[in-house]
């Protein structure tokens, strides 16, 4: 039997080596085959980990966003109460002083200012805080994957984090009082004139604020077209004081420039001018439901008229309107999740941008820049 098949294998030693050449191959193959799709499934788990971990983080860093917001918010409120004392207008009118027309029309200019400049701001905080806590989340994710390139230097070490987060103060600062001037011309210029006495629907009212929003987000001649004409109140002009250091940096200081950077180009985008646009339409759209409960109609209108429009049927004197506008910061400016601010906070554009923001810094791409 054996030398039948040796005799077999002497006939045929190539076609054998050739087949036993084949069949290693194939082998070999087999293994390497398997090999291959170990490795792609390793990596493919790998990603889906690391995009579950980083989605995982962004809805974290979103929940950080809107708490941060609520907080502070009442540090805009405190700063607009007392920048726009309108109390102090009315404790003196319940004085019945001699110059009570005078005090009136403060009151008026003030009220509309306050509550107008309380919606623009708000607005900024929500867009400008997504902004912000999403770059610098993004390169958090980096630093926690461990992806810097040298694998110890962090891309957003704490001490850079509270420098480069502290630029929000900006906002509530002298970002806030040159909006409020522009506010107050811009309110001055179309409330200036009306009388106390005369009335105003709500269709009217409504007209009132679109022609203050025109004047104070009109854009000057040599603007760029896609920046918002609103950037400039949310951040320091590009010669901010870190950057007017020639010398003396430190390495904390240059990282901190940077990120303002990433931020005031972020501003500078086509997106951010959309969403925040989007956001004022929300937020003087709501500002305009919540004056609509004092402008019902009474059952005496509804007898007379019959079905009527309440958005232009029921006028108000311009001297009952002043108290309802100037309470509304407490409405707009609430720490309190108002339906205002909640508002705001779940609008799908911001959602989406906020994605956009994070998406663009939490890539490993972002560290070759």
């Amino acid at each position: 039997m054996l030398g039948s098949l040796w005799s077999f294998l002497k006939r045929h030693k190539k076609k054998c080596l050739v087949l036993g050449t084949f069949l290693g191959g194939v082998y070999l193959l087999g293994k390497y085959g398997q090999k291959k799709i170990r490795e792609i499934q390793e990596r493919e788990a790998a990603e889906y980990i690391a995009q579950a971990r980083r989605q995982y983080h962004f809805e974290s860093n979103q929940r950080t966003c809107n708490m941060t917001v609520l907080s502070m918010l009442p540090t805009l409120r405190d700063a607009l109460m007392h920048q726009l004392n309108s109390e102090s207008l009315t404790s003196l009118l319940k004085n019945r002083p001699a110059n009570k027309l005078e005090i009136w029309e403060d009151l008026k200019i003030i009220s509309f200012t306050r509550s107008i400049v309380a919606v623009y701001s708000t607005c900024m905080l929500v867009v400008l805080l997504r902004v912000q806590l999403n770059i610098i989340g993004g390169y958090i994710y980096l630093d926690n994957a461990a992806l810097c390139k040298n694998g110890t230097t962090a891309l957003a070490p704490p001490e850079v984090q509270q420098q480069y987060l502290s630029s929000i103060q900006h906002l509530l600062g002298d970002g806030l009082t040159e909006l409020i001037t522009i506010v107050k011309q811009a309110v001055h210029k179309v409330f200036g004139s009306i009388s106390l006495k005369h009335t105003l629907s709500l269709l009217e009212l409504e007209q009132k604020v679109k022609d203050i929003r025109e004047v104070v987000e009109h854009k000057d001649s040599d603007q760029i077209a896609c920046h918002s004409p609103l950037c400039h109140y949310l951040m320091p002009d590009e010669e901010n004081p870190l950057a007017t250091q020639a010398c003396g940096l430190t390495e904390r200081d240059i990282a901190t420039i940077k990120l303002l950077n990433e931020t005031r180009d972020m501003l500078e985008s086509p997106d951010f001018s959309t969403v925040l646009s989007t956001c004022l339409n929300r937020g003087f759209s709501r500002l305009l439901d919540n004056m609509a409960e004092f402008f019902r109609p009474t059952e005496k209108d509804l007898s007379q008229n019959g079905s009527v429009n309440s958005l232009s049927s029921v006028s108000l004197p311009l001297a009952k309107i002043i108290p309802i506008i100037n309470g509304q910061i407490h409405s707009v400016c609430s720490e309190t999740p108002s339906h205002f601010v909640q508002d705001l906070l779940m609008m799908e554009q911001v959602k989406d941008f906020a994605a956009n923001v994070y998406e663009a810094f939490s890539t490993p791409q972002q560290l070759e820049k």
